[in-house]
């Protein structure tokens, strides 16, 4: 059995989680309240709190696990993408941490944790993808389509080119003063509302890329135009308008998922990500699944949002490759 201790860093929630093997002894996180007053995360504030929350958190982590510190196995850590001021302290801590017990440091992508959350062991839904199948990564800051053959070799099929869909989504909430994050809120009238009361316009986008700035774009404009007529649009029509632009971009993303799915004659598809917890594309990609046959993986949505338990599960795979970092690495804010 091989117990992993990880630590995630990466945005505004500092989380750590013990695995056993695929087992999750425990996944304590964090959130940040401070960032609701300013519409966003601020990045300064973010690392302030992570300094405050880092040590009683993996504290936390490794009682509710009920396990001794001497029977951790490895570190695992988000290393990037995410913002530097934050992931430095999830680093800096994994690497001392590790240091002091003298155990072997993983270091983990953050959009691949995310990915492979899929094959922690969930007891009421045993199910795991097969490879190959394709992935919808979807959040606040990311937006693409993967084609995953195994844990690690994962090609990227498309990406936003600009915006990532859950941005879209929050700063459709911030024009109708929704509150942040306002993705749920969004999620939550959308349910009162008609999904078709509105279109609003989306780019065509060559192969499986996204935009997003068109549909906020499109969205304001609506807005801007309706709100002089009516001063009072937007709260008499606050449902219809969560729903329809709920719909756009769901229906966006989707439409070119299926499309990759049948062009790679895969029949699974998964999505992770923030964003894979909104109740209508979880509901949508089964509908899309079930017109083809086709078997849907849709997270908890304890493992949707950022966690360490999905960092713990990408450490875990890369120790059975026996793959593990320098101490002299540090975080990246892109890429991989």
């Amino acid at each position: 059995m091989t117990t992993i201790l990880a630590i995630e860093s990466s945005c505004d929630d500092t989380s750590a989680a013990v695995l056993r093997d695929r087992r999750v002894l425990s996944n304590v996180i964090a959130s940040q309240k401070v960032h609701e007053q300013y519409g966003g995360v601020v990045p300064e504030l973010a690392s302030r709190a992570h300094q405050q929350n880092i040590i009683p958190v993996v504290d936390a982590a490794i009682r509710q696990a009920g396990i001794g510190k001497e029977e951790i196995d490895a570190v695992g850590f988000t290393r990037g993408p995410g913002l530097l001021g934050s992931l430095l302290v999830g680093v800096s801590f994994a690497k001392s941490f590790a240091t002091a017990l003298d155990k072997p440091l993983i270091e983990v992508n953050h959009l691949q944790a995310h990915v492979l959350s899929h094959f922690i062991d969930k007891p009421d839904s045993p199910d795991t993808p097969e490879f190959p199948f394709i992935c919808l990564l979807v959040s606040g800051g990311h937006t693409q389509i993967l084609l995953l053959r195994d844990y690690f070799d994962i090609e990227v099929l498309g990406t936003t080119i600009d915006d990532a869909a859950g941005e879209a989504i929050d700063k459709a909430a911030k024009i109708m003063d929704l509150g942040y994050p306002g993705g749920p809120v969004i999620d939550r009238l959308a349910k009162e509302g008609d999904a078709n009361a509105y279109r609003f316009a989306t780019p065509h986008i060559e192969g499986y890329n996204y935009s997003f700035s068109g549909i906020k774009t499109s969205f304001l404009y609506f807005l801007r135009d309706r709100l002089k007529e009516d001063p009072d649009f937007i709260e008499k029509h606050k449902a219809d308008l969560c729903a329809s632009i709920q719909n756009t971009i769901v229906s966006f993303l989707l439409k070119k998922v299926e499309r990759a799915a049948l062009d790679r004659r895969v029949r699974q598809v998964a999505i992770a990500g923030g964003v894979s917890a909104n109740s209508r594309l979880r509901s949508e990609l089964q509908r899309i699944c079930a017109k083809h046959g086709w078997r849907a993986f849709i997270p908890p949505f304890s493992f949707c949002t950022d966690n360490a338990a999905m960092v713990a599960i990408a450490a875990h795979f890369k120790y059975q490759r026996g793959e593990f970092a320098d101490i002299s690495l540090p975080p990246y804010t892109r890429g991989s």
